[in-house]
């Protein structure tokens, strides 16, 4: 009997869930937790990380997961390599739903970077504010920055945790995407941005900023997706319903 664990967090993620109740596919949709506000999925849900390794596999045994979806954010790195160990030594299907990379195009100023540290070193002093849309977890990258440039900072969640930034040399936004370009066009000329931090995510929901970016003739550090395994991938969630039924 088919039963499917989700790996999600993702629009698309989210979007597959919903296909896969409509299809009264047994299913389980798991969050990492660490985003505060999210969508409600309609499937059973758990929230919370495994264990590592280990962790995952009792979980994959105990509730008789037979196949995989990996469809987490690219940079959700770790879970996505625990996911290939874990189905690899228990011979359980995997696929990761990837949404493609951006690509430049024609007026893009773009410079690639390995990881946020990187990007942190980057930053040269005529780029005063700066904006930062890469959530929370990795801001600290920047403190040392923090003397010679102002950031704005953009996050889903409004938290009590204090940012790894001093508050005078940051403004935090709260908002969630899809964002519109004529609203992060605005956004931009208004905190007189002279850079962009960004992870290359991919998808629809968060390029505004960059084609915003590219009119205004404003440079972005494009943080690159970290390396993984081979493993078997698609790009969309009826690729993924798609791949479901090859199983049968």
């Amino acid at each position: 009997m088919t039963q499917v664990l989700l790996l999600g967090g993702t629009l698309d993620a989210h979007v597959l869930a919903s296909a896969l109740h409509a299809a009264a596919v047994p299913a389980t949709y798991s969050y990492a937790g660490v985003t505060q506000t999210r969508r409600v999925s309609p499937l059973p849900t758990r929230v919370g990380g495994f264990g590592g390794v280990a962790g995952l596999m009792q979980y994959l045994r105990e509730q008789r997961i037979t196949q995989v979806i990996d469809a987490t954010h690219p940079f959700a790195a770790q879970m996505s390599r625990n996911a290939i160990s874990a189905c690899a030594a228990l011979d359980i299907p995997l696929l990761a739903m990837e949404r493609p990379a951006w690509q430049a195009r024609p007026g893009d100023q773009w410079r690639h970077v390995a990881d946020m540290a990187a990007a942190a070193e980057a930053l040269t002093p005529n780029w005063q504010r700066v904006f930062l849309a890469i959530g929370r977890k990795q801001l600290a990258a920047f403190a040392p920055q923090a003397a010679r440039h102002h950031f704005v900072l953009r996050v889903i969640d409004q938290t009590d945790e204090p940012l790894p930034l001093p508050a005078a040399r940051c403004e935090l936004l709260i908002a969630r995407g899809p964002f519109a370009l004529a609203d992060e066009r605005t956004l931009l000329q208004r905190h007189a941005i002279d850079c962009i931090v960004s992870k290359n995510a991919g998808g629809a929901d968060t390029y505004a900023k960059i084609e915003a970016a590219r009119e205004l003739g404003i440079p972005v550090l494009m943080v690159d997706r970290p390396q993984l395994p081979p493993r078997r991938r698609c790009e969309t969630p009826q690729q993924a319903v798609e791949w479901l039924a090859s199983q049968h």
